[in-house]
C-alpha cells in the first residue's frame, strides 16, 4: 500500500465500505512507515488539530475509530513507545493525504499571519420561484405557505402535490441566487437539490411519456423510478437519460465543461452525438461547443460534499475560488503568479468566509486581501 491508497482506505473506511483486505493492507502500511521521517509532521498536523476545531475534530475521531478497530490506543500528544508513535503518525498522515483541510503541510514554516476578511457569512436557503403565470415567490429558510392545491412550501424545500393533476401542462422555474440553495420535491417523488446561482424549469406535473427538466448551475437529483416514463435532464448542449437513479450535473455558463457524476444506478449522456453510459463513481465530461464525450473515475464525495454543507477541494486555487464566489457572493481577483498546487481539504459551508481563507492560507503559497465583497488573491 502507498499513500495514495492508504488516503483512498481512509475514504473508504469513513464510507464503511472498506474490506478486511484493505484493513489489513492499512495496517501493514501503518508499521512500515519511517518514524524519524515524519515526526515533525505529526507534531504540525497536532498543532492545526488544537487550533483549528472547524474542521480537524472529524478527522481526529475518524483517526481513532480506525485505531480501536486495529486494536492499537487513539491517537495522541503525549511521549509515546516508538511503535505507538509510528502507529499515530503515519495515520495521522493518512488523514491529512485524504483531506483534512491543510494542502502543502511540508510548507508550514513559510506561513503568514493570514489576513481576517470582513465577516460575509455562508449563504443558506434562497430561491425565487416563477410561477407560469409571470407570479415570483421569493422563498428562504423561514418561509411556509401553500399558494396553491398543486405545491407546498415548508422551510429550505418546495414540494409538489404527487395527486395526478389533468390540467394543460404548465411549467414552473425555481432559482437560487448567488448564496442561495434550495430544495425540491417534484410531482413523481423526485428529489432536487439545487446549489448557488442555478436553475431548474419543471413541470408541475409528469403527464406526458417521459419526465423532462432543464437546469443550468448545478443539481443533485435522487431520481424516483417509473419504468414507463424515462427521467431526462437537459443541461446546456448534454442530455442525461435515466430510470432511477442519484446523480450530479455541472453546467455553469462560465465553467468551460457540463459534468454528471453518478453515485447510484446508470444514467446515458449525450451531447449531439452516441449516447455514453456511466457507472457509478464515473464522471461524463462535455464541453459546451464540441459534441465529444469523455469519461473518467471520480471520488463522488468531492463532487456532491455540497449538497450536504461541505467544501471538498482537491484542485487548484481558481477551481476553488469558482465554489466561494457562488457561495459567499463575492468577486474575485487575482494578482501575481498563481500557483496551479492541488489544495486538499473538508470545510464546513457554514463557517464564514474568513474562516475558510486563513484555512488555505496554512499552505504557505496563497495571500488574500478583502475589499469589503471582493477577494484579491496573491502568492
Amino acid at each position: 500500500m502507498n499513500n495514495e491508497e492508504a488516503a483512498l482506505f481512509v475514504k473508504r473506511y469513513a464510507a464503511g465500505t472498506a474490506t478486511p483486505e484493505e484493513h489489513a493492507a492499512f495496517e501493514q502500511w501503518i508499521h512500515e512507515q519511517p518514524l524519524q521521517e515524519v515526526q515533525v509532521l505529526l507534531d504540525e498536523y497536532t498543532a492545526l488539530m488544537e487550533q483549528h476545531p472547524i474542521w480537524l475534530p472529524a478527522n481526529k475521531a475518524l483517526l481513532d475509530r480506525i485505531l480501536r478497530e486495529l486494536d492499537r490506543p487513539p491517537a495522541r500528544v503525549v511521549p509515546l513507545s516508538s511503535w505507538k508513535k509510528r502507529l499515530s503518525i503515519a495515520a495521522g498522515i493518512a488523514l491529512l493525504i485524504a483531506g483534512a483541510g491543510y494542502a502543502g503541510w511540508h510548507t508550514v514554516r513559510q506561513y503568514r499571519q493570514p489576513a481576517t476578511a470582513a465577516v460575509i457569512h455562508a449563504g443558506g436557503n434562497k430561491a425565487i420561484l416563477q410561477l407560469a403565470d409571470g407570479t415570483t415567490l421569493e422563498l428562504d429558510s423561514t418561509t411556509q405557505t401553500r399558494p396553491s392545491h398543486v405545491l407546498n412550501i415548508t422551510a429550505g424545500l418546495l414540494q409538489y402535490n404527487p395527486r395526478p393533476y389533468q390540467g394543460a401542462t404548465v411549467y414552473n422555474t425555481l432559482s437560487t441566487p448567488r448564496g442561495g440553495q434550495y430544495q425540491l420535491l417534484l410531482q413523481d417523488g423526485t428529489r432536487v437539490w439545487l446549489n448557488a446561482a442555478s436553475s431548474i424549469r419543471f413541470p408541475i406535473a409528469f403527464n406526458g411519456n417521459d419526465r423532462t427538466v432543464e437546469i443550468t448551475g448545478e443539481a443533485y437529483f435522487e431520481v424516483a423510478q417509473d419504468a414507463r416514463k424515462p427521467f431526462i435532464v437537459k443541461a446546456g448542449t448534454t442530455q442525461i437519460n435515466v430510470l432511477g437513479t442519484h446523480f450530479n450535473v455541472s453546467a455553469y455558463p462560465e465553467e468551460n465543461n457540463i459534468r454528471t457524476t453518478l453515485t447510484a444506478g446508470k444514467v446515458a449522456v449525450s451531447n449531439g452525438s452516441a449516447p455514453q453510459q456511466l457507472t457509478p463513481g464515473q464522471q461524463s465530461v462535455c464541453t459546451h461547443s464540441s459534441h465529444t464525450i469523455s469519461i473518467r473515475t471520480v471520488d463522488p464525495d468531492q463532487e456532491t460534499a455540497w449538497k450536504d454543507g461541505r467544501f471538498i477541494f482537491n484542485g487548484n486555487i481558481r477551481d476553488i475560488m469558482h465554489q466561494l464566489e457562488r457561495w459567499y457572493d463575492v468577486s474575485v481577483e487575482y494578482e501575481g503568479n498563481i500557483s496551479d498546487q492541488a489544495f486538499i481539504g473538508d470545510i464546513s459551508r457554514n463557517e464564514n468566509l474568513g474562516e475558510v481563507l486563513k484555512i488555505l492560507e496554512f499552505t504557505g503559497k496563497i495571500h488574500f486581501r478583502t475589499i469589503n465583497r471582493k477577494i484579491i488573491v496573491t502568492p
